[in-house]
């Protein structure tokens, strides 16, 4: 059987103005990232398919953002949420190494490395796509978990992923439940 994952990434926040790592910890949505997610929103209600069932990464930008594209009830989980880079956490995005250096980098200052957070995104993903009654879902979560999830289930064509990830990126997936993968097969990126 396919099912459907609409994975979207929050719409803008302060700290994405200010230019601060927001990985686990929180920042509010700007006037515009609720601006982004109601342009985005006509998208996703004229998709050739209903979503059934809804989730959101526990952050609240990434729930504000899911709310107003959506009025399903959703389910939170911590298995959605960004990236934990430590000690770094809220301070200035200048700190950022190159994305190839993520992993030591940021487990080496108390933060995740690289296949902790995918295998904990993907693990998330499996798990809601597996539910017998979930045939379209809508998930909100975060711009590096998201990379490394789509990353993972593209690599056999890369050519497919955006170089970035911009505020309310949406990408479809069709899931296969026999095979248990994952088939990129739209992305919609208005604001990159």
């Amino acid at each position: 059987m396919i099912k459907k994952l609409a994975l979207m990434r929050h719409g803008q926040t302060l700290f994405n103005v200010r230019g601060k790592f927001q990985g686990v910890v929180d920042s509010p949505l700007t006037a515009l990232g609720i601006q982004q997610a109601e342009t985005v929103k006509p998208f996703l209600d004229n998709l050739p398919f209903q979503f059934d069932h809804a989730y959101s990464s526990s952050s609240e930008r990434a729930c504000d953002t899911l709310e107003i594209v959506t009025n399903l009830p959703y389910t939170r989980l911590k298995g959605l949420k960004e990236w934990n880079f430590g000690i770094l956490e809220g301070e200035p995005e200048y700190l950022h190494p190159p994305f190839d250096q993520y992993d030591e980098y940021f487990s080496t200052h108390e933060g995740e490395g690289r296949m902790e957070v995918f295998n904990r995104i993907n693990s998330t993903l499996c798990s809601i796509m597996e539910k017998e009654d979930h045939c379209n879902v809508i998930a909100t979560s975060h711009g590096l978990a998201m990379k490394e999830f789509v990353t993972y289930w593209t690599k056999d064509n890369p050519s497919l992923v955006p170089s970035r990830f911009a505020n309310c990126i949406i990408f479809i997936f069709d899931y296969d439940t026999e095979t248990k993968t994952f088939t990129l097969i739209d992305v919609h990126n208005p604001f990159a």
